[in-house]
């Protein structure tokens, strides 16, 4: 199932919803207007504002407030990640040379400062109070999230729960929020939003435990091979082994992620320890789990083409290869 077939729904309205888009980044200062056009031509494959558009068709025709809610959901997502690459040193994204890399942080800072400002703007404009809670509610999750990732990567004492935790809000929250959006745009009945945000934040688990397994694949497959390992990210394949492991097996490891994660070859063995000792598999089971909980609220709404494409969609990033 290719992401063009699954957009079929909702094609018209996404072509839409890019001019859009596009005009809400303009800038009059000519360097900010060349870099957010740079941001807009290298923009990834649009999964969250389907997500909106599609549970937005779920409940009724796409309405102005969908348009608001996929284009404020898309440019604070954005924001956050011209501001990541800042506080991760990151020089490309999506093959791409990030932000700060080609104008450096001071001014990459400043972008994100202009595109969080533009998605208020725009919010407020179009008198969208209630997708504008919804959205910020995301966004600070998200940086709540990171940094509970950065106070457990120095002391590497992460349990499965928390882990849980940093996912649902690094990752889920902002899905969820697209979820919610953009039925909030058309529902007319609030427990439909509120399972379409359960729905979103099972997707957004789902999504983020298959990422963490690129990590432990291939050298040809996702990201390149090891980078948590080597960022001391805990991640569900690696928290299981270790839980599985003894005591001083254990210990090894964590030194090897604690102190050596720069040698490719402490990489190697605890990539290999994970490996051995049923990590992804167990990663696997639980972000099936997920999967089918989200399918179950999804087939919850009324039978349409708009929910075979978001069931769709929740297959497409869950098996999805890079």
């Amino acid at each position: 199932m290719s992401l063009d077939t699954i957009k079929q729904p909702i094609a018209a309205e996404l072509d839409v919803f890019e001019k859009r888009f596009r005009d809400s980044m303009r800038s009059h200062v000519p360097l900010l207007d060349k870099i957010t056009w740079y941001i807009v031509q290298r923009k990834g494959k649009q999964v969250r504002p389907m997500l909106v558009l599609l549970s937005a068709r779920l409940f009724g025709p796409i309405t102005e407030a969908s348009y608001t809610a996929a284009s404020l959901v898309e440019i604070l997502h954005t924001a956050t990640l011209v501001h990541d690459d800042v506080v991760d040193d990151a020089y490309e994204r999506r093959g791409f040379f990030s932000i700060n890399a080609l104008w450096k942080n001071k001014i990459a800072v400043l972008v994100g400062d202009f595109l969080l400002s533009q998605g208020l703007i725009l919010s407020v404009r179009q008198q969208q109070f209630h997708l504008l809670e919804i959205v910020s509610h995301a966004v600070k999750e998200m940086a709540e999230g990171e940094l509970l990732q950065m106070e457990k990567a120095r002391r590497l004492d992460i349990r499965e729960e928390i882990y849980y935790d940093i996912i649902r809000q690094k990752t889920a929250s902002l899905i969820a929020a697209a979820c919610s959006a953009g039925a909030a745009s058309t529902a007319t009945d609030s427990a439909d939003v509120h399972r379409m945000h359960l729905f979103g934040e099972k997707t957004g688990m789902a999504f983020q435990i298959r990422d963490d397994l690129f990590d432990f694949g291939t050298d040809d497959v996702g990201k390149p091979l090891g980078i948590d390992i080597k960022e001391k990210k805990m991640t569900l394949p690696l928290i299981y082994a270790l839980s599985q492991s003894e005591r001083s097996t254990r210990r090894h490891i964590i030194n090897l992620v604690k102190n050596e994660s720069h040698k490719t070859e402490k990489v190697a063995e605890v990539i290999r320890f994970v490996r051995q000792s049923g990590g992804l598999e167990y990663a696997r089971q639980a972000m099936y789990r997920y999967r089918q909980e989200a399918l179950d609220l999804l087939n919850t709404a009324p039978e349409s083409p708009a929910r075979q494409a978001m069931g769709d969609l929740l297959m497409f990033v869950t098996e999805r290869e890079k």
